[in-house]
């Protein structure tokens, strides 16, 4: 702060003060999680095969019945367990039994006995564990071997590694596709279908630690684009028989296995298999007993690429019908499909993007599922018929909305939006609203925060842009600020909604009230826009981004209100390339930019995510050329800080070490900091030095 104020005085600035009633730099940071945390309904759910839902209120959780209100508790002490410190997170396993986990045991209470028993049990260093359907047998991993608890004390060893590079029953391709974990149970729980991995093949690369006197390296698998990439098979595992299986999945071996769903039976298992390109995906079904391939009920090919997210839905009551999500006709939507792969008909449609599916009601006869409206700024829930593509709203707040639905179609819909940190309704598929559990308090309402507005700009091909802009407390039209452009713009992710602060981060508050205007776009290649808006940008990673970027530049200068020459740009990752991108491309729009953990070469990046968009160095020269950042350091004017967390598995270290090699090659000026011991991103404590470093360069430097 006091180089702020020297160089404030030196350039005859006066700086706003610090309101008593603002937030500092700390809350900010971390006040959201801790002292200005939203109300909610912890641990809030349904209870099955009933009306009833609950969550936990301090040491007691709550039974209320959803139509008339009625209620009924069970203290942490009723549990039995002297250990427990709080109310334990639970989940029903039917409409009268919970289960949750206490150090490296599972319980099971009855609210019909008053009882708590032992389930199972794991080893305490288990890793990825996931319950069976029948919540009496748990699959988890130790290192990277695959384990199955069965009773209170036994376990199963269904895969061990003693290979160096071969992993079982963990998530695969770096968690891309969809991917989120490496097991998945049959419907009766009697097999287990589980990825294994081979890396043994991949290149590994250094992560240095230097927490002790003597550094130490790791060696991790990472394969870079263009590179050897790791093989996956995936296995069945018979409880029973305690055999493996193995499907069938055929070369070639660098091949992507996504999406993996059962057959209600359990007789067949199907794969969404996606060659290396990306854009021809094949939706497989093998043969669970023998492993060997059945048939392809039907393939889907882009000249840009495939997005296989999800797996199938089969509906309910029927083992040869299931809901597909495609985008094939530009935008994310159900399809329903038979197992002959024959297509019955599309279930949802229109220029807007499914989100998330949240069940079926009537039996089988309607899906419910959240989407984005409004150019993506809303999520709402939404019902269609299976057998047609009439979709109906079942929200009537514009916000976010994310749902849990019960058997007779009560949905619980907690939401935000701009004039609300959070609502939380019981209402139905039906589109009535029953009632409302809470209606949560502005935490911050105490502080004087800054003035979010959300607007619209057009891009250079007439495509609508989201602006969110963030001004000071005591913002005065007829003055001019400094502003700082927040980025990042890169594929699967969007920053702005119609959610409280419009999804902003609390220290963009504390900057505006400093006295500057925080402006972001969500441009061209940013997420739930569809296939145009998304895909635009396929081989060539940051043009087109940067053009969106300038249209916001230019609105902003033409807003009046915001100083032209002094304008700063920060963001990381994908936004720390974008701020080096167009520091270096656009050297007269901005005066400074902090880029963090930023990508630099795209050769430099890992197979699956960067092959994605950008295929691969061999395949697109000219692309990975145009796109690279090396090479162009001479083209830099204003000030420029790089960011790394020394131990980045995600960007690894050598994008920024390399651009610093060509600074110093060329006799560039550049400012550079990294954090000791921390990955891709600074967390914790750590994460409010971060921010005051950037937050004191750019208002040094956009003087």
């Amino acid at each position: 702060m006091k180089k702020l104020l020297l160089a404030a005085i030196l350039c005859g600035i006066t700086l706003p003060s610090m309101a008593q009633n603002e937030l500092n730099l700390e809350d900010a940071v971390i006040g959201r999680w801790t002292k200005y945390r939203t109300e909610n309904l912890s641990n809030l759910q349904w209870q099955p095969e009933t009306d009833n839902y609950s969550y936990i209120d301090s040491d007691t959780l709550l039974r209320i019945t959803a139509l008339d209100g009625t209620s009924n508790s069970i203290t942490k002490s009723q549990l039995g367990l002297a250990e427990l410190k709080r109310f334990p997170y639970i989940n029903w396993t039917s409409k009268s039994d919970f289960q949750f986990g206490l150090k490296n045991t599972v319980y099971s209470y009855s609210t019909k006995t008053g009882k708590t028993e032992t389930v199972l049990s794991h080893d305490a260093t288990a890793a990825n564990m996931d319950k069976s359907p029948t919540q009496k047998s748990m699959a988890y991993t130790v290192g990277n071997s695959l384990y199955i608890a069965t009773d209170k004390k036994s376990k199963v060893k269904v895969a061990e590694s003693d290979e160096e590079g071969i992993v079982y029953g963990q998530a695969v391709h770096r968690y891309e596709f969809g991917i989120s974990k490496g097991t998945y149970w049959s419907p009766d729980g009697s097999k287990l279908a589980f990825y294994r991995k081979d890396e043994s093949m991949v290149k590994q690369y250094p992560i240095v630690h230097t927490n002790n006197r003597i550094a130490e390296v790791e060696m991790i698998y990472y394969p870079m684009a263009g590179e050897t990439s790791h093989e996956v098979t995936l296995g069945i595992y018979n409880l029973k028989k305690k055999k493996t299986v193995y499907i069938k999945t055929g070369e070639p071996k660098e091949q992507y296995l996504t999406n993996i769903a059962w057959g209600p039976k359990g007789k067949y298992i199907y794969i969404a298999v996606l060659n290396r390109d990306q854009n021809h995906m094949k939706l497989n079904q093998y043969d669970v007993k023998t492993g060997k391939f059945v048939k392809t009920l039907f393939e889907e090919k882009q000249k840009t690429y495939v997005q296989p997210l999800h797996p199938m839905i089969f509906i309910p009551g029927s083992d040869n019908e299931f809901l597909w999500r495609s985008e094939k006709d530009g935008f994310n939507h159900f399809y329903r499909y038979n197992t002959d792969g024959k297509l019955l008909n599309q279930v949802s449609k229109g220029n807007w993007v499914v989100k998330d599916f949240i069940g079926f009601h009537n039996g089988d006869d309607f899906v419910v599922f959240t989407a984005y409206q409004n150019n993506a700024l809303n999520e709402e829930i939404f019902v269609s018929p299976v057998t047609n593509n009439q979709s109906s709203k079942a929200t009537k707040e514009a916000g976010v909305h994310h749902g849990q639905m019960n058997k007779n179609g009560y949905i619980i819909d907690s939401y935000s939006n701009m004039e609300s940190p959070r609502k939380i309704k019981i209402i139905t598929a039906d589109y009535k609203e029953v009632k409302t559990l809470l209606d949560a308090k502005d935490p911050f309402a105490v502080k004087d925060m800054a003035i979010t507005e959300l607007e619209t700009i057009k891009a250079d091909n007439g495509s609508e842009l989201n602006l969110r802009i963030i001004k000071p407390n005591n913002f005065d039209p007829t003055k001019k600020y400094p502003a700082l452009l927040y980025v990042y713009n890169g594929p699967g992710v969007q920053l702005i909604q119609n959610t409280y602060f419009a999804s902003a981060s609390l220290w963009m508050h504390y900057l505006a009230n400093q006295g500057y205007i925080v402006f972001t776009v969500d441009g061209r290649g940013s997420e739930n826009r569809g296939m145009g808006f998304e895909q635009v940008t396929f081989r060539n990673l940051g043009n087109v981004e940067m053009l969106d970027q300038l249209k916001a530049v230019d609105y902003m200068k033409a807003s009046g209100y915001i100083i032209e020459d002094r304008i700063a740009v920060h963001g990381w990752s994908y936004g720390g390339f974008m701020t080096t991108s167009l520091m270096l491309k656009y050297p007269k729009a901005f005066t400074c930019g902090v880029g963090g953990g930023p990508v630099i070469d795209w050769k430099f990046y890992e197979t699956m995510y960067t092959e994605r968009y950008m295929d691969t160095p061999q395949s697109n020269p000219k692309g990975f050329e145009s796109t690279s950042l090396l090479g162009k350091a001479d083209q830099l004017e204003g000030k420029l800080m790089l960011i790394h967390g020394a131990i980045d598995d995600v960007v690894v270290w050598q994008h920024s070490l390399e651009f610093v090699r060509e600074c110093v090659s060329k006799g560039v000026q550049i400012d550079y900091f990294a954090y000791p011991e921390h990955p891709h991103n600074v967390r914790g404590r750590d994460r409010i030095h971060l921010m005051r470093k950037v937050i004191d360069y750019i208002q040094i430097n956009n003087l």
